[in-house]
């Protein structure tokens, strides 16, 4: 028997066609989809475990029923993993992690999310940080040999200031100065209320001038007003989330007139409100305009799932010959590009 709240990823019932097409992940976080096993390892190493198994961890890792419906709710089940990620080794080896799970669902292209900032609390400065989950990937890669790019996070909470001072050190470890994996974006997350995106102006702008991708949580605790900000104001060739676009129909079309594409979570949004739970998800409406879609897990450890669950779950909404052609449409959204890399030699 199955403990309370996990998935047997083995017994799903997945369309072959699914299960075996390369995978295209350009919305996942670090600190939400680190496995459940390696978090309470590292926490019985260091002595920090909250409670006595990991049945009882997982509980605080994982959405449970009751808890779900709120933004805050969902965030706060990543406090823990932060326990335990203050230190370049365990940054390092949780990414690692990360990167198999998503090769195990077929993941081809892989773009993880991160913020920095809140990995320095034991004294990592916060290029450091970025170095350390660029470490795992790099480590990962090769086993997998899959195309794989950081995107880094100034969390709104923290302010315009902070979201400058990470910009810098995003391009410093920017992948078209490197002959490694590297950072290919940058990206404002957090809680959006009385957070409007054209306050982080600023970071965007050294973010563009670095070359990094730009791409901003927008539209999923807040009104469409933030998401045409994060268009007109930020610059954004991406919308992270984007369920509230669904309200503005001058928005859809924008969106889909200049090619922006719209990163879609669907376990996440209705674990965490956004999208009413039995209500069908805004991916259809998205299409129905023409608006490029990506299928992503946000956090695959909070929202117990993985990509081929996402996709599962899209094909249900959209079918899944439609499902297969966003697939095959989202690698060309993504901010990875290998022919802007330093060759082999020239330098790192």
């Amino acid at each position: 028997m199955l403990p309370p709240g996990r998935i047997d990823f083995v017994e799903l019932d997945i369309d072959p066609r699914i299960a075996s097409a390369p995978k295209v992940e350009l919305h996942q976080h670090t600190d939400g989809s680190i496995p459940v096993e390696v978090t309470w390892n590292l926490m019985r190493h260091h002595r920090l475990n909250p409670v006595d198994t990991i049945e009882e961890m997982r509980r605080r890792l994982e959405i449970q029923e009751h808890e779900e419906g709120t933004l805050m709710s969902y965030l706060d089940k990543m406090h823990y993993p932060l326990w335990i990620t203050q230190f370049y080794e365990n940054i390092s080896t949780v990414t690692e992690a990360i990167v198999d799970e998503a090769a195990r669902s077929g993941v081809r292209t892989l773009e993880l999310r991160y913020s920095p900032i809140i990995h320095t609390f034991a004294g990592l400065t916060p290029r450091q940080s970025i170095r350390a989950v660029l470490s795992g990937m790099n480590h990962a890669n090769k086993r997998h040999g899959m195309k794989l790019g950081l995107i880094v996070i100034a969390m709104r909470q923290h302010g315009p200031h902070i979201a400058k001072i990470l910009a810098r050190s995003a391009i410093s470890e920017a992948q078209h100065l490197h002959a490694r994996t590297g950072v290919v974006g940058f990206d404002i997350a957090g809680p959006e209320t009385g957070n409007p995106p054209h306050l982080f102006a600023s970071s965007y702008e050294i973010a563009r001038l670095g070359r990094l991708g730009l791409t901003a949580h927008a539209g999923e605790d807040g009104p469409p007003r933030y998401i045409w900000e994060a268009i007109d104001g930020l610059g954004c060739q991406r919308i992270g989330h984007g369920c509230s676009a669904v309200q503005d129909e001058a928005l859809l079309r924008r969106l889909a007139k200049d090619r922006i594409m719209v990163e879609c979570c669907i376990s996440s949004n209705q674990h965490t409100g956004a999208v009413k739970k039995g209500a069908p998800h805004p991916i259809r409406t998205l299409l129905e305009y023409g608006v490029p879609v990506s299928i992503c897990c946000d956090n695959s450890t909070v929202s117990r799932t993985n990509q081929n669950l996402e996709c599962g779950k899209a094909a249900q909404e959209i079918g899944v010959d439609a499902l297969l052609q966003i697939l095959r449409d989202s690698a060309e959204h993504t901010f990875i590009k290998p022919e802007t890399a330093l060759v082999e030699g020239d330098g790192d």
